[in-house]
């Protein structure tokens, strides 16, 4: 793996990896997992995709490890009820929480001590159903500010959007059990990320904090983490209101 860009934003901190490696490379990120992690591996049909999931999956724990003197073998991870990975109990008390999410060849990886955080990236391209996708997905103020932009600026405020959709309902944990239309973000690209709204709450009352970045180029990422130290529970931000 090779890291190709770090970030600090306020309480998070921010990894981006290419994750293509060599024979040699990927027998002893193998070497690393755990044996429900190389089982895991065997399902994959693809033998790249196979190959990027043993490296990311390394580097999570290696990463891990350096944050909580451990070695990568002795990371223990669990798995929330929607899926979100986490530390075993004995190990979560180090108040360590993480994030990870790859496209293509590119992995990112988020870390915060004693809140709760989300990351997504997507490589950025043309989707010919772009629109529809926005109409189902999105809220319908998003979606108005979407098609309010000229055509040629939508590809990037899709995957803004997307992207910082994404890494919001990651940090929660909820997956897509929680509503895409329940929260609204800012998505035009001169404009900066910021959650405009959680149900009825004001973006800025939240608790959260995003930002949106570009790990490499052609790709566009966000991160979401919670405000204060404590974690933010779900049902505080699952009002039955929408935004006006």
């Amino acid at each position: 793996m090779t890291l190709v860009a770090s970030y600090r934003f306020g309480a998070s901190e921010v990894l981006a990896a290419r994750l293509d490696s060599g024979d040699e490379a990927v027998r002893e990120a193998t070497a690393r997992l755990s044996l429900g992690e190389r089982q895991r591996t065997a399902r994959f049909a693809s033998e790249r995709d196979r190959r990027r999931f043993v490296v990311a999956r390394s580097w999570l724990r290696q990463l891990i490890g350096e944050r909580l003197d451990l070695r990568p073998e002795a990371v223990e991870l669990v798995y929330a009820e929607r899926g979100k990975p986490a530390l075993a109990p004995a190990q979560a008390e180090s108040g360590l929480r993480f994030n990870v999410s790859h496209c293509d060849d590119l992995a990112v990886y988020a870390f915060a001590r004693g809140r709760e955080i989300g990351v997504d990236v997507e490589a950025l391209r043309a989707l010919p159903d772009a629109d529809d996708v926005a109409a189902r997905f999105f809220s319908p103020r998003e979606y108005d500010a979407y098609r309010s932009l000229e055509p040629r600026l939508r590809p990037l405020a899709f995957f803004n959007c997307w992207t910082r959709k994404e890494a919001f309902i990651k940090a929660l944990g909820d997956g897509l059990y929680y509503p895409l239309t329940r929260f609204d973000v800012s998505l035009a690209p001169d404009d900066p990320a910021r959650i405009l709204c959680v149900g009825t709450t004001p973006g800025e009352r939240c608790g959260w904090c995003i930002e949106s970045f570009s790990p490499a180029a052609g790709f566009v990422a966000a991160v979401v983490y919670a405000k204060a130290r404590e974690t933010v529970h779900r049902r505080s931000y699952m009002p039955l209101k929408r935004c006006a």
